[in-house]
């Protein structure tokens, strides 16, 4: 069946209407191929403004801290849907 840009989306060749990110275990989606950490944030219902976005490392790749003006590829055809945790944000002093 068409979507609403007439690309049929079981057939391939279409952008798709969403792409899947995951935050704690939560389905977000989107219609962006990418999206900066405060867009993600933005998404995200009751976010604690006193802790960081983590993007989750694949395999043996580490967790990173993703800035608010920082760019995440959303839509990755390798390693599936990002997945984002928070973490309280490091006091040095």
């Amino acid at each position: 069946m068409p979507n609403g840009n007439g690309h049929d989306p079981g057939k391939g060749g279409g952008k798709p209407d969403s792409f899947p990110f995951f935050f704690n275990g939560q389905k977000y989606e989107t219609d962006q191929a990418s999206l900066t950490g405060l867009q993600i944030k933005a998404k995200i219902s009751g976010w604690d403004q006193t802790h960081d976005l983590v993007l989750e490392g694949h395999g043996q790749d580490p967790d990173k801290i993703i800035q608010d003006d920082e760019l995440v590829l959303i839509d990755t055809k390798q390693g599936g849907p990002p997945r984002f945790s928070s973490a309280p944000k490091a006091n040095f002093g």
